[in-house]
Formats: structure tokens, sequence, C-alpha cells
């Protein structure tokens, strides 16, 4: 399962954040809100139904009480509603007093002579009940509907819910503010390094940027100090080697040369040991060159628009191969370093006619940005579990001995996912159609 990033995890951690405390905040004010203004109404309810309480016990002294008439004296607004209930009947100002219907657990109460109050619903309208008694037998029941606070109430419910919502999404904006402003030296600390990758050695990060991240920059920087210093030494030591093994190289080879121009004058086993000298010589010198490029390998890129048709053809007429096995648009240019793109294709060509039985098709395309470069052989192909380690140095052993000749520096595979690296590319082999390996070389950004 993928695990989300660290802006994405700070960013829901500020939400939620922002959304659990606005919402207790909400709660904790409607339900504030709810009992202070439903308590304020029962206590308005409360105070009417004991006014016309005493409205109808003077209307009862009378021999013939009109108890509908006192009832249609009171007034009781639109939202409430009177009954009174005495000697078992019930009267209201309508024709249908039973159709309401209070509580049992209320008229209990009531009729044992205490006041009681009641919140209920009736055909799903909130409402509160009050229960007042009047005389031994009667009882006055007042119904207060509470169309219009319910109302109200559903609104503050919505507007403090949206309330909470704009303040999780404010939450959330300014978690992305905080991981933008947190995230920033980071970023610079990946630019730095993929500079570094790029063969920028140069590349520092500033101290003064942020106080709080000395440590870090400081550190990083020594780190990058150390590895120049280990990169340089490394370097000038093959550099010298290199350099110093020239001079009794050229020696040998010429001593060797002389061997190899008299083999004629020379017995069948003499004439064998002088070829196999020669042999390692060149490979011996082929060694060398290697070293002295990987040695050159970390500096950086000299980027400059590069005519890649042009700079194939001349490549491959260069190693003595046919022309037509180049496939380009005339005028296709890339914006590489061309001394580098120019070995990764002769190290290329090499391997094919070394190990591959000999290119047969070099392609350069473009897909969106990116550049493309495929060289085809028609060898046996590389073995999946050698396709890793391949682009190693010195590998020789497996590849080599299954592809062909047990021959070449070991580097030069090395040297062209050297040269790939530094522009931001990667080079893999696959298996190409038909038979063979194709080895494709990705650099992006070439436009």
């Amino acid at each position: 399962m993928r695990v989300a990033g660290l802006r994405t995890r700070v960013i829901a951690g500020f939400a939620a954040g922002a959304l659990a405390l606005s919402a207790s905040m909400a709660l904790v004010s409607y339900q504030v809100t709810r009992t202070n203004l439903l308590s304020g109404r029962e206590r308005s309810t409360i105070r009417a139904a004991t006014f016309d309480a005493r409205v109808i016990t003077a209307g009862l002294k009378t021999d013939h009480p009109d108890i509908v008439g006192m009832l249609q004296t009171l007034d009781t607004g639109g939202n409430r509603r009177a009954l009174v209930h005495r000697d078992g009947g019930w009267y209201a100002r309508g024709a249908d007093p039973g159709a309401i219907a209070v509580p049992a657990e209320l008229q209990r109460l009531v009729t044992a002579g205490e006041q009681a109050i009641q919140r209920v619903r009736i055909d799903g309208v909130p409402a509160v009940v009050v229960g007042l008694p009047l005389t031994p037998t009667t009882a006055l029941y007042e119904i207060d509907y509470l169309r219009e606070l319910d109302q109200t109430l559903r609104v503050l419910g919505w507007v403090l819910t949206l309330v909470a919502a704009a303040v999780a999404a404010a939450g959330a904006g300014l978690g992305w503010y905080a991981t933008r402003y947190v995230l920033r030296p980071l970023r610079s600390v990946a630019d730095a390094a993929q500079g570094i990758t790029a063969g920028d050695l140069t590349a520092r990060l500033d101290p003064a940027t942020d106080p709080d991240l000395e440590r870090l920059t400081t550190s990083f920087n020594e780190m990058v100090e150390q590895l120049a210093r280990r990169i340089e030494r490394d370097r000038r030591f093959a550099a010298d080697v290199s350099h110093e093994l020239r001079s009794p190289l050229q020696t040998l080879a010429a001593s060797a040369s002389v061997l190899h121009r008299r083999r004629d004058q020379l017995d069948e086993r003499t004439a064998t040991a002088a070829g196999l000298v020669v042999d390692e010589i060149g490979r011996f010198q082929s060694l060398v060159d290697d070293l002295l490029e990987l040695s050159r390998g970390d500096q950086p890129v000299q980027l400059a628009p590069t005519d890649m048709a042009a700079l194939a053809h001349r490549v491959v007429e260069a190693r003595g191969l046919p022309p037509s096995i180049v496939q380009a648009r005339a005028g296709l240019e890339w914006t590489v370093d061309r001394r580098r793109i120019e070995q990764v294709l002769v190290n290329l060509l090499d391997n094919a006619v070394t190990h591959g039985g000999g290119p047969v098709a070099v392609r350069l395309v473009e897909d969106r940005r990116c550049g493309i470069i495929e060289v085809d052989d028609e060898g046996p192909g590389v073995r999946p579990a050698d396709r890793t380690v391949i682009f190693d140095r010195f590998v020789r052993g497996r590849s080599a001995g299954a592809r062909g000749r047990d021959d070449g520096t070991g580097l030069g595979l090395s040297l062209v996912a050297q040269h790939v690296g530094v522009h931001g590319g990667k080079v893999r082999v696959l298996d190409r159609p038909g038979g063979g390996a194709r080895f494709r070389v990705e650099l992006p950004d070439v436009r």
C-alpha cells in the first residue's frame, strides 16, 4: 500500500485538527443555544398558561360555566392551543379536542395536583405541553407548538456545520502553507543533491537561510566537501595512473608492433606469443583510455544544441559500419553534451560489435521533450539476471561470456551509464523483437 507523502499527512492533520476543534465548538454552541431557547420558551409557555388558568378559574365560579366560551376568550395566538379536562371530559375551541393526545404521565401528575411540563412531538411537530390543576376535577392543558423554534435550530445547525467545514478548509490551507514553508529547505537540499548527482560538486546550501536548520546545512555542506575531495582524489589517482601508464605502454606498443611486423621471420610459437602480446597491449591501451574517460566523468555537463542525426552518422562511419543503420530525421537537434553523447554512441556500437554480432539499427527519436537513443544488435541478447549489473564497472564475466568473446575492458557500458546519468537520464537493456538486445537511452528535457 502506498504511503501518503509528508505534505499530504501534514495537511490532513491540520484539516482534521481544525475540523475536530470547530465541530466540538459547533456542537457545544448548538447544545447551549438549543437549551437556552427551549428553556426560555418553556418559561414563556408556563407564564402564559398561568395567566390563562386565572381566567378559566374565575369563569368556573359561576353556576353554569361556559368552558368553550372561556377558551375562546383566551389569547393563545397561532402557536398555542388550550384544553380543559373537567369531570372526565375534554373541552377545546375546536370540535375535536380528543384529537390532541396529552401524555398519560403528564395527566397523572396534574390529576395528583402538581404542575407539570413535557416536550412531545405531535404529528411530527415538536411542542411543549403544560398542565395546571385548577380544581380537584378540572385541569388546564396548553400545547405550545415549536415550529419556528425548530426551524431556527435547523438553520443554526446548518450554519454551524458550514462554519466547521470552512474552518477545516482553512486548516487545510494553513497546513498547505506551513508545509510549503517547512519543506522549502528540504527542496533546497533535494536541488543541491540533484546538482551533485549531475556532477556539479560546487552545489552548497546557504546556512543563513534558516537559523533553525543551520546544523543540517552545515552538515550537508561538510559532507559535500568531503565527497568532492574524495572524488577529486580518486579522479586524480585514476588520471595520474593512466597518464603514467601511457608512456611505458607506448614503448611496449612500439616494440610489439616491430615484433608483429617481423612475425614471418619468427618461429610459429614465438609468432603466436607476439600476437598475444600485441592484442593484450591494445586491450591495455583501451583500458587506460577508458580510465581517463572515467576520471573526467564527474565534471559538469557542457550542454549545447547538437545535430544528433549528423553525430550518429559520423560515429557510425568512423566505426566502419553502414550508414543505413542510422534511423533519424534530418536536422534532429538536441541540447546535450556532445562529447559525452558521442562516447555513448561509440561504446554502444562497440559493445554491439564485440558481444552482439554487430549493430543492426541506431534509432534517434523524440517522445515529448525526452530524447531516445536505441541501438539494436543481432546477438543472443542479455539474460534478465544480467540486465541490472551489466552497467557496473568491470562486469564482463557472465554477460560477456554469454554474448560473445570475452574481450573488452568491462568499462564501456559503465561509461554509458555515467554519461547518461549526468544528463539526468537512464539506460536499460531490452529484448529486440526478432532476437538480440536493444540498448535504450532516455534523455529528459533535450528540447
